[in-house]
């Protein structure tokens, strides 16, 4: 390579990396995540199963058959899990709404016992609550007017990106012509965002369902062996593998949920679940820094900084894309010799 050359490829990688941090920018300024996420989804199932099915495949045309096949397969499966999954929550024994009613009235019955300085931070009651969500229903009934809209829009744009994410797959495919350097780069830049997406999601996959199955053990057959029968169990379980997705805010949410439903049945309950929940976790700690950690090569504070820098400055689709975004970074970095 000439030193023209050189100089040619150097301004390209500073120029892709100038391109990929303004576009990851706007995908969260112009509230664009989700179609990301559903994109580079549907795109790493297409290329795992491919890469599976097409090492057999020796012609060209039958690699992108297969893998067209795959696409339309993966959004279906994509789409039909996402639709079933909404559906249990809301009808499947009250679901979510049911849960929410249940950790009200346990709130309200637990003012009967609580000390003064706990009662102090609690809502008075149901009614009380009921009061405060009209109130707000009432200064922010344009908001909410919108939800529909945007919940409209937020769909569409998942669909564009699973068929984005399943195109990509397929040119993949194809037989790829000669890039010019820009372009070359920018194709290494994507490849290093999916790789750090394909590392963190399927690794939370991995520690939720485990979070998940550690719930089950204890709700579904421990309580029940003691004789205690907690309400809404199915949903719980099913929520603290849905929430277990988001690192670290996500067991806190499952957590909370646990802890409250538990104290309906007796305070001695309540303390039995925290102190199962605090005893998993920590066992998860070293779960998750032999599951992550190796992926990312990432300690959990370094996670929870990007976290909460992504929260403050976009909200919960920051907190969401942290630690894809952090992964992404600390490879170019680690890439360039500079980590």
């Amino acid at each position: 390579m000439t030193k023209s050359d050189a100089e040619s490829a150097s301004r390209a990688m500073q120029a892709s990396w100038l391109v990929t941090a303004l576009l990851l920018y706007l995908t969260l300024r112009l509230h664009l995540l989700p179609a990301l996420l559903a994109g580079l989804l549907v795109f790493e199932l297409v290329h795992l199963l491919a890469s599976v099915l097409t090492g057999r495949l020796s012609n060209r045309r039958a690699k992108i058959a297969a893998v067209l096949v795959l696409a339309v397969l993966v959004i279906g499966g994509v789409s039909l899990g996402t639709v079933l999954t909404v559906g249990f929550f809301n009808h499947h024994g009250g679901g979510i709404a049911a849960l929410a009613q249940k950790m009200a009235d346990t709130i309200d019955d637990a003012r009967l016992w609580l000390p003064d300085w706990l009662l102090d931070i609690l809502p008075e009651g149901v009614d009380s609550l009921k009061s405060a969500a009209a109130h707000w229903l009432r200064e922010h009934a344009g908001e909410i007017g919108s939800v529909g809209k945007e919940a409209g829009i937020a769909f569409v744009h998942i669909l564009i990106g699973m068929l984005i994410g399943a195109m990509v797959a397929l040119h993949e495919a194809a037989s790829i012509p000669t890039m010019r350097p820009l372009a070359a780069a920018l194709t290494e830049r994507a490849r290093k965002l999916a790789q750090a997406f394909r590392r963190v999601v399927f690794a939370q996959v991995r520690i939720a369902a485990l979070n998940t199955a550690f719930t089950a053990l204890y709700l579904a057959v421990a309580l029940p062996l003691a004789d205690v029968h907690l309400p809404l169990t199915k949903t719980m379980i099913a929520l603290t593998f849905v929430v277990g997705l988001l690192p670290v805010v996500g067991n806190l949410i499952s957590n909370t949920v646990i802890v409250v439903v538990s104290l309906a049945l007796s305070p001695q309950v309540a303390l039995a679940s925290l102190a199962f929940l605090v005893v998993i976790h920590k066992l998860e700690y070293f779960l998750n820094a032999r599951i992550v950690g190796s992926q990312i090569a990432a300690k959990a504070w370094e996670l929870l900084l990007a976290m909460l820098a992504m929260e403050a400055a976009f909200g919960l689709p920051g907190l969401v894309a942290a630690p894809i975004y952090y992964a992404y970074v600390k490879s170019e970095l680690a890439a360039a010799g500079l980590v």
